[in-house]
């Protein structure tokens, strides 16, 4: 018997949910390893590939790619909640036709939302909204054409990877996340090597193999290993789609204001200096990410475990899994002090000495996602209490106010300015999340802190 299955053996005893929790950690760790190592190679494969203005418009373009994501209006991470609960319960009808209302509410919401953006993309004058060149992007037009259908095509698919989430398994969304990736490095490094340098086909490569992953696990998942939560037109509820809606919102304002705070920095910096600038802000963006990443993985698997022990009241599991989760949080605070150290060999090795990135925008990014990474330690088990009424609000008022903040600070201190935006936006935010969470393990939320 090798390490690994010894090791997965022994974290299958003790309490059945947190061996769970344990082993999709391990294998997530795994999983996001490789995630990590493709997240590297990529940077520098597509900077060849496409030099760094064409490579800052694409990374522009793929931010406005993940709003497609949003579109589903929560509904992936509401299923998610009710399906484990539904589960939790024995409830197996039940829990299929969560599935069905789901699947088929998503190809209803896309179909039209693709007619309406490939309207839009036809209509709006793109090179000045990005500020591009033509001579340098003649074909902007086709490259969003294709690309936004395609992306369109994978939402609907896409939705497996909620399945696997609700099942408590999100290692296995995690492997489809990475295969994707891995099959779009292969074919950028296979243009690159074709010396085509096209972004049209870089794009086409990003945004296919996605696709491809996810309708090779669609069929797969519901054929061969959970053919009784295969989606069925005659499961469809009208009546579900009220309670997925009422849970799905919450999420769908959560998830599109990171996209939108995303976005809008790129586009800002975009606007406000050159395409130019987006490469090293994204260069620094997914070094540190590289931290978020590693919470992720620890962190994912207690959301729908979460949501199981709160179903039955184990409070007792609930408080303890924060305690670890909390000794994660200071361990990568710590670590992403050392990446400010290490970050200009890095670069130097990883992008080379042409891309120039300034210490103040490595030590704002560092402070960012420390934030970031402290706020969603508690954000996890307030999704999986369901209880998301006061992240609404404060998200609203980050989408409100980071734009202005970003456009006053980019002025004066270029990049480096909209990342102290992005911190001082998302602080009162952080606070928040701590005290419902406390209010909620205590048995003192009330109201709105229980909404």
């Amino acid at each position: 018997m090798n390490v690994l299955q010894k090791l997965t053996k022994r974290l299958s005893s003790g309490n059945k949910r947190t061996a769970l929790v344990q082993k999709n950690i391990l294998w997530s760790f795994i999983i996001k390893g490789w995630s990590g190592i493709v997240m590297l190679a990529s940077i520098p494969v597509t900077i060849a590939c496409l030099g760094e203005y064409k490579n800052g418009l694409w990374m522009t373009i793929a931010t406005i790619l993940l709003w497609i994501d949003c579109f589903d209006i929560g509904l992936g991470n509401g299923m998610r909640n009710k399906l484990t609960a539904y589960l939790a319960n024995s409830q197996e009808a039940k829990a299929r036709e969560c599935v069905s209302t789901t699947f088929f509410m998503l190809i209803a919401i896309i179909v039209p939302i693709t007619f309406l953006l490939q309207a839009v993309i036809h209509l709006l004058d793109w090179y000045t909204i990005f500020n591009v060149s033509p001579q340098q992007v003649p074909d902007l037009v086709k490259i969003l054409t294709i690309s936004v259908t395609l992306v369109c095509t994978t939402f609907i698919f896409k939705f497996v990877g909620n399945v696997y989430m609700a099942l408590q398994l999100p290692a296995v969304n995690n492997a489809l996340v990475v295969g994707g990736q891995t099959l779009a490095l292969l074919a950028t490094l296979a243009i690159l090597l074709s010396g085509s340098h096209a972004l049209l086909w870089v794009a086409v490569a990003n945004t296919v193999a996605p696709l491809a992953v996810y309708c090779a696990a669609y069929s797969i998942t519901f054929n061969k290993h959970y053919p009784q939560l295969a989606p069925s037109i005659r499961l469809f509820k009208k009546e579900s789609v009220r309670n997925l809606f009422s849970l799905g919102i919450n999420f769908f304002i959560l998830q599109i204001a990171s996209v939108v705070l995303m976005t809008m920095s790129n586009v800002i910096i975009s606007h406000t200096t050159s395409p130019q600038m987006v490469t090293p802000f994204q260069v620094a963006y997914r070094y540190f990410s590289l931290l978020t990443m590693i919470f992720t993985v620890i962190a994912t698997p207690y959301w729908s475990a979460t949501t199981d022990a709160f179903t039955k009241g184990d409070y007792v599991w609930i408080t303890h899994s924060m305690s670890r989760i909390r000794k994660i949080v200071v361990i990568l605070c710590l670590a992403a002090l050392l990446m400010v150290f290490a970050a200009p060999l890095v670069y130097q090795i990883w992008v080379g000495s042409d891309i120039v990135i300034p210490s103040a925008l490595n030590v704002c990014m560092a402070l960012y996602f420390c934030l970031i990474i402290a706020s969603t330690s508690y954000s996890y088990f307030l999704f999986g209490f369901g209880t998301l009424r006061l992240q609404l609000i404060f998200t609203s008022g980050v989408i409100i106010c980071f734009p202005i903040l970003a456009l006053l600070l980019c002025h004066q201190m270029g990049s480096t300015g909209v990342l102290i935006a992005l911190i001082v936006t998302q602080l009162p935010g952080m606070a928040c999340n701590m005290m419902q969470y406390h209010r909620i393990v205590n048995r003192k939320a009330s109201g709105i802190w229980l909404k």
